[in-house]
């Protein structure tokens, strides 16, 4: 039998299973992709918010990275959480040699308000990382810490777009998701538009959207599809984890990766 596509990610540990590379895993399972990771730091992470981070070596990461890359080989890579400089800059140089397609969740904080990235490192992310995306991934909060660009409104999201667009990615899907109303993206590359809406599930339990809506862009796309496809399945994908999320513990339980898998289950 011949493999499926093969997604890679780069990011941290989440102990409690929602968010960083256990829902990047299970994401790339539920959508028919070989999964494969670097795992750039350990947290100690559960319902509740994030109790401690610890990074690993950038020699771990990039050790980690050519062990899979040079022997396996990838379709697509999905970054998520860097922490620190260094491992923004190991991970920018290890991405523009490798040649596939790369989702950049330029991950800031925590669905909890946990910082997850040193302010030294927000140079490297405009400068190093983001110029070597293929799309990137912000929320509006992380697009106000990289860009200084506030969104307030729906219209505010061409602002953010271009400010973004501005340091280097080829595409941007700047996320709305935290404004009223439906759950608006906007996908561009500077020329092209598409705007993605979703109704909004009154689910508290959204933990791990945005790595999951990351990963599933990078399946897209390791599948072959355009951006704009891949952007949009993606987006059907996480707003039926959103639907589906469940409580776990004491606080804002995680999306439910296996949605679908449930539904044929049960049918």
């Amino acid at each position: 039998m011949s493999a499926p596509p093969r997604v890679l990610t780069v990011a941290g540990s989440d102990s409690g299973g929602g968010a960083g590379i256990q829902a990047d895993l299970k994401t790339m399972l539920a959508l028919g992709t070989h999964g494969m990771s670097v795992v750039t730091a350990v947290t100690a992470q559960n319902s509740r918010g994030v109790q401690g981070a610890w990074e690993l070596p950038a020699e771990a990461v990039r050790a980690q990275y050519r062990s899979v890359v040079d022997d396996i080989g990838v379709q697509a890579v999905k970054t998520g959480m860097l922490a620190s400089a260094e491992l923004v800059e190991t991970v920018a140089e290890l991405l523009a040699a490798t040649d596939a397609p790369a989702v950049v969740d330029p991950v800031g904080v925590s669905k909890h308000g946990d910082p997850l990235l040193a302010a030294s490192a927000l140079d490297s992310v405009r400068t190093r990382l983001l110029p070597a995306a293929t799309v990137a991934t912000p929320n509006l909060d992380e697009v106000a810490q990289l860009t200084g660009v506030r969104v307030e409104s729906e219209q505010d999201l061409r602002r953010a777009a271009d400010a973004v667009l501005a340091y280097g990615p080829r595409w941007v899907l700047i996320k709305g998701g935290h404004l009223a109303g439906d759950a608006v993206d906007l996908l561009t590359d500077g020329s092209e538009e598409h705007w993605l809406r979703a109704p909004r599930h009154d689910n508290r339990h959204t933990h791990g959207t945005g790595c999951t809506l990351a990963s599933a862009v990078a399946c897209g796309l390791a599948k072959g599809q355009s951006v704009p496809e891949a952007v949009t399945a993606a987006k059907e994908y996480v707003t039926g984890a959103i639907a589906a999320g469940f409580a776990l513990g004491a606080g804002i339980g995680p999306v439910d990766h296996g949605w679908r898998l449930r539904g044929q289950a049960a049918g």
